[in-house]
C-alpha cells in the first residue's frame, strides 16, 4: 500500500513540473506580445547605447592623447567612460521595458552608499589619482620630495605613485598622501652640491681653474645652466671651494663619484694640497 501511495507521488510530481515550466512560458509568450514594442525600444536604446559608448570613447582617447597622458592611464580612464555610457543606456532601456527603475536606482544608491563609507581610504586615492593626472604636478621620470620621502618617479597610477630611490629601492606612496601637500618637483635635472678644500696658500685661480676644466671634460655635467664654482667658505684649517654642476637625474650618483675622483687627481698632479684638520699638542713639563 506505501509503495503504490510513493509511485502515485512521484507521477504527480513528475506531471507538476512539465506543467510549471510551460506556465512561465506561456508567461513570458505573452509578455513578449504585450509588451513587443516597449521591449523592441528598450532593445534599440541599447543598440544607440553601445555605439554611443564607443564614440564618445573614441573622443575621449584623442583628448587625453593630446594631453600627453599615459598610454595605461589613458585606456583604464576610456574603458570607465564607456562603462558608465553604457550603464546609464542599460538602465534608461530598463524603464522603457516597464520596469520599476525608480527603485532600482534607490537600491544602487544605498549599496553605493555603504560601499563607499567601506573604502573610504581607497576612493580618497582614486580620487587624489586623477587629480594628478589632470593637473600633473609632476611627470614620469622627474625627481621629487614629498611627504618625507624622495625620488625618481617611476610610475603614476590610479591609486598610487611609485618613487625610485637611489639605493635602487621603490617607495609606493598611496595618491592621497601627495595631493595638499608640499611638494619639492626637481625635474628631469638635479644640481649637484659637491666642495672641496683646499690649504691657505693655495692659488686660488689654478685650484678653480682646475675644478672647471675637471667638469667641462665630464660628459654627464650639463653645459646648461652652467656650473657654479666658487670660494664658499674660509675654514679653521682650509678653504673651501662649492663645486655645483648640473646632471640629469639619471647621472646624479655617477657623476658625483666621477667628479669627486678627478678633482683629487688633478689637485695631486698640480701638488695642491687638500688639508685635514689638525691638532698641535705640547706636553709642558711640569718641573
Amino acid at each position: 500500500m506505501a509503495t503504490a501511495t510513493n509511485q502515485v507521488v512521484v507521477a504527480q510530481t513528475a506531471q507538476a513540473a512539465p506543467v510549471g515550466v510551460l506556465a512561465w512560458k506561456d508567461k513570458l509568450i505573452d509578455y513578449a506580445i504585450d509588451h513587443a514594442g516597449a521591449l523592441l525600444s528598450a532593445g534599440l536604446v541599447i543598440v544607440v547605447g553601445f555605439i554611443a559608448a564607443r564614440w564618445i570613447g573614441k573622443m575621449m582617447d584623442r583628448w587625453l592623447e593630446r594631453k600627453a597622458m599615459e598610454p595605461p592611464m589613458r585606456m583604464l580612464i576610456v574603458r570607465i567612460v564607456r562603462l558608465l555610457i553604457f550603464a546609464m543606456a542599460l538602465i534608461m532601456a530598463l524603464g522603457t521595458a516597464g520596469m520599476n527603475v525608480t527603485a532600482l536606482i534607490a537600491g544602487i544608491s544605498v549599496a553605493g552608499v555603504g560601499v563607499g563609507l567601506a573604502m573610504q581610504g581607497i576612493l580618497g586615492n582614486l580620487v587624489a589619482g586623477l587629480t594628478i593626472i589632470f593637473t600633473k604636478p609632476f611627470r614620469v621620470g622627474e625627481y621629487i620630495e614629498i611627504a618625507g620621502v624622495n625620488g625618481q618617479v617611476k610610475t603614476v597610477e590610479l591609486f598610487s605613485t611609485t618613487l625610485l630611490h637611489a639605493d635602487q629601492s621603490r617607495i609606493v606612496i598611496p595618491n592621497r598622501k601627495i595631493v595638499g601637500e608640499i611638494m619639492h618637483n626637481y625635474g628631469s635635472v638635479r644640481q649637484l652640491d659637491l666642495s672641496v678644500g683646499v690649504a691657505y696658500g693655495t692659488n686660488l685661480n689654478e685650484a678653480i681653474s682646475i675644478v672647471r676644466g675637471v667638469l667641462a671634460r665630464n660628459s654627464r655635467v650639463l653645459k646648461e645652466p652652467s656650473a657654479v664654482v666658487g670660494v664658499t667658505m674660509l675654514a679653521d684649517s682650509s678653504i673651501n671651494i662649492a663645486v655645483k654642476p648640473w646632471t640629469k637625474v639619471d647621472d646624479f650618483g655617477n657623476a658625483t663619484i666621477e667628479i669627486n675622483q678627478a678633482i683629487a687627481e688633478s689637485f695631486r698632479a698640480a701638488n695642491i694640497s687638500i688639508p685635514f684638520p689638525q691638532r698641535e699638542v705640547r706636553l709642558l713639563n711640569g718641573n
